[in-house]
């Protein structure tokens, strides 16, 4: 009897967004098909330190209590060496070998999770692992970059300007000055976080310096964008760089009321009775095809496999502006990728099962190429 495939999947890490991840994973592994697959859950402390965890069950999201790894002296250890397999040291000092993982489901999101440094360490692993690979990670990590990838691609994105801490500390004012060119009301955004952590909307000059501080005490790299006269239109985004066609979700719409000027990390995932997601989005039918079309050209602009959301503002006159990509989305039964696959047709479990079969066949392309 062959032995049912070993997923690993990781969350946690050491970015401002760990509780989310925990989450997510949480939400992806009561999914994950225990007659087909084997479950190995490795948490990442807040320190970079992996362990298996056992209670993910219990994650949630509570403003009070956010949930985290925390260290509890174990420790898996993993070798960049091809195939090689993982090493669990128990609190005695006992070492276990766990094998290697048949699939690696990356559920972490920001630094050191989405932004290309875990993609590498599973390239060279030699893993067959969900999501896009390096350089979509990486590009599509960075605010900058992702703009910069936009326009050499042709696809339409709202015009930006960046700062770096290096520039804005020789001269503030003259950082500043920049930035009015682009009118008020403003956003200003780390160009290297996500969840909305950071970000802050401004509304005249005096509001700069304070936006710009909180961005920096999440990035050394900011840019800032001028307000968007939209609708919050997104896609969600499934197939393989390698395939002829992708397949495209129904768009859907963000609505945030209450106190929320914008779709903030409150908003997201705290205060959701603030929030709205509507899909199919109230558009039409034009406009819904064009937002699916620009979602996948973005999908092959940054090479990507697996999955990927792509955020987008639609103007009153229809215009399709590209405000983001999301290579490694918040993947809850209750977060905007997978509602829209349930919208569409795919149910959460079989999304999953569909990610999972990409990420090996994908990697079967990749090593007989």
């Amino acid at each position: 009897m062959t032995q049912r495939p070993l997923v690993a999947v990781l969350f946690g890490g050491r970015s401002s967004e760990h509780s989310v991840s925990c989450v997510t994973a949480a939400g992806v592994m009561n999914e994950i098909d225990p007659n087909a697959f084997r479950l190995l859950p490795i948490g990442i402390t807040q320190e970079g330190k992996w362990r298996v965890v056992n209670d993910w069950k219990s994650f949630a999201f509570d403003r009070d209590n956010m949930p985290q790894v925390a260290d509890n002296q174990t420790e898996v250890f993993v070798s960049p060496s091809r195939n090689g397999s993982l090493i669990e040291r128990d609190a005695q000092g006992v070492f276990t070998d766990l094998g290697s993982p048949d699939i690696v489901f990356p559920l972490l999101h920001g630094k050191y999770g989405e932004d290309g440094a875990m993609q590498g360490l599973l390239t060279l692993l030699d893993a067959p692992f969900v999501g896009p690979g390096v350089f979509a990670s990486a590009a599509g990590m960075d605010k900058h970059f992702t703009k910069m990838v936009l326009r050499a691609a042709g696809i339409p994105t709202a015009e930006w300007k960046t700062v770096t801490l290096t520039q804005y500390n020789a001269d503030p004012n003259a950082a500043i000055d920049s930035l009015q060119e682009l009118g008020l009301p403003a956003f200003v955004k780390p160009s290297r976080a996500g969840s909305s952590v950071g970000i802050s909307k401004v509304s005249d000059t005096s509001g700069f310096k304070a936006a710009l501080d909180d961005a920096f005490a999440h990035d050394t790299k900011v840019i800032v964008e001028p307000f968007i006269d939209g609708r919050e239109i997104e896609c969600a985004v499934l197939g393989s760089v390698n395939d002829a066609e992708l397949k495209a979700s129904s768009p859907g719409e963000i609505t945030v009321s209450g106190d929320h000027e914008f779709y903030d990390f409150d908003a997201k995932y705290l205060d959701l009775d603030a929030t709205t997601l509507t899909c199919p989005a109230d558009v039409e039918p034009d406009v819904a095809e064009q937002v699916r079309e620009i979602a996948c050209q973005t999908f092959r602009a940054f090479d990507c496999s697996g999955l990927t959301r792509v955020d987008t503002f639609v103007r009153p006159n229809g215009e399709v502006l590209v405000n983001e990509i999301n290579t490694s989305p918040g993947f809850t039964p209750s977060s905007g990728y997978p509602v829209m696959w349930q919208n569409s047709g795919l149910p959460y479990r079989d999304l999953i099962a569909e990610l999972l079969t990409i990420a090996v066949e994908d990697h079967k392309r990749a090593t007989t190429a």
